[in-house]
This record gives structure tokens, sequence and C-alpha cells, in this order.
């Protein structure tokens, strides 16, 4: 799949998230990369043999301070390699981005992972 039907797909689950969720994003950048960087994976604290289908990174709204203003956009990174490892027709693809977005729309909105989980989206 080219970045750019990756991109497409991601697009597709963007837009069909609930619009809950869609109200809920400011001020956030989705961006697609092949893969995690190590540091990445580190950052993720991944053990070898462990995959990442996305990051968030930024402050979670429920940290936020009323100082917080003027700052560069948080960032979620979804790593298409991961998607196409795990996905074998483009149903199943739209489905996991969306799943991945879920997951880490949950951490910019300040959900921690057992609740992630909890919620069917870990």
């Amino acid at each position: 799949m080219t970045r750019a039907e990756f991109q497409d797909v991601i697009q597709q689950a963007l837009d069909e998230l609930p619009p809950q969720f869609q109200d809920a994003i400011e001020n956030l950048d989705i961006h697609v990369r092949w893969a995690p960087t190590p540091y990445e994976r580190r950052r993720a604290r991944l053990r070898p043999g462990m995959e990442l289908f996305g990051l968030y990174t930024g402050i979670p709204l429920t940290k936020r301070t009323r100082g917080y203003s003027m700052v560069t956009p948080d960032i979620i990174t979804i790593y298409q390699r991961t998607h196409e490892r795990y996905c074998a027709t483009e149903a199943q693809m739209v489905e996991q981005a969306r799943q991945t977005l879920l997951h880490e729309i949950g951490h910019y909105l300040g959900i921690d992972e057992d609740r992630l989980h909890e919620l069917g989206v870990g």
C-alpha cells in the first residue's frame, strides 16, 4: 500500500470516529510514518518483539493548566508497517486504524492504559 493510500485509510478511520471524539480533538495533528524509531520504541516501553501501532506525543488534557496556550499541536503518529503486518484487507486496516486512533485520542484525553483496555481500545 502506498503512503497516500494508507493516509486515505487513516482519513476514513477519522471520519468514522464517533462525534464526541471528533469534537474533542483540538490542536492535534495526525502523522503517518512507516515505522517507529528506536527512541519511540523506548518511549513506549516496548520489549523486543512487541509492535507499536500508534503513539501520542503531547500533554494530555487532564494535565494542562490554565496557562497552557500558544503551543504547537500535540501529535498522534500512526505506523503504517505495523498496520500492514497485522491486517489482511483494507477493511481490517480501517478498523485497526480506527482502534489505534481511539486509543491514542484516549491518551490525549488523559485516559491511562488500564482504562483504555477496559473500554476495549487497549
